[in-house]
């Protein structure tokens, strides 16, 4: 898989990711967001949600918007 030779994040949203998936009440652990990703239709485990949030992991399109519907957030809310 390509990564980044600057040494930048393979993503932008993953930190916002992350911050709406702990804001959630009750706050929502990887592996429930992944269980939730997975009933969605989106082949995704644990470990890939944790590098996508660090931002070691590229995000497809089609993640992202499962990631929205999953977290009740608008898509560009991710983005920015």
């Amino acid at each position: 898989m390509y990564k980044n030779k600057n040494g930048q994040l393979n993503n932008i949203a993953g930190t916002k990711i992350a911050a709406c998936r702990k804001h959630k009440n009750p706050k929502m652990s990887q592996r429930a967001l992944a269980d939730k990703m997975q009933l969605a239709g989106i082949d995704i485990d644990k470990n890939a949600v944790q590098r996508i949030e660090c931002g070691k992991r590229f995000i497809t399109d089609i993640e992202l918007k499962v990631f929205s519907q999953v977290l009740n957030v608008d898509v560009n809310e991710l983005l920015n």
